[in-house]
């Protein structure tokens, strides 16, 4: 299996609850109903283990994709437009790492 990994914090401007509410009624059901894609999570960033140091990332996105060809496909569609630039309206600079499961 292969993982779609998004670092990424808020824009300055962009409100947490916005973005959470957004997250959970646009952004994972429209991914997830994607052929391409077998499962979609957002996780929230707390703390980092040990330190009183904020962790560098708000938000980390893991999507489980089981055809990197067809996700390709799939984002070129009118609808994944439109949750990209509205997931971009939220993020700054996200980071996206393609992954494989070693262990």
């Amino acid at each position: 299996m292969t993982y779609l990994i998004v670092l990424f914090n808020l824009k300055t401007a962009a409100s947490v609850e916005a973005y959470e509410t957004w997250a959970n009624t646009t952004d994972v059901p429209t991914v997830t109903a994607l052929a391409s894609v077998d499962s979609f999570q957002v996780f929230k960033n707390l703390s980092v283990m040990g330190s009183k140091e904020a962790p560098p990332y708000q938000y980390i996105e893991v999507i489980a994709v089981n055809d990197m060809n067809g996700l390709g496909t799939d984002i070129g569609s009118e609808t994944m437009q439109r949750v990209a630039a509205e997931f971009g309206a939220f993020a700054d600079n996200p980071v996206f790492m393609i992954s494989n499961q070693i262990a």
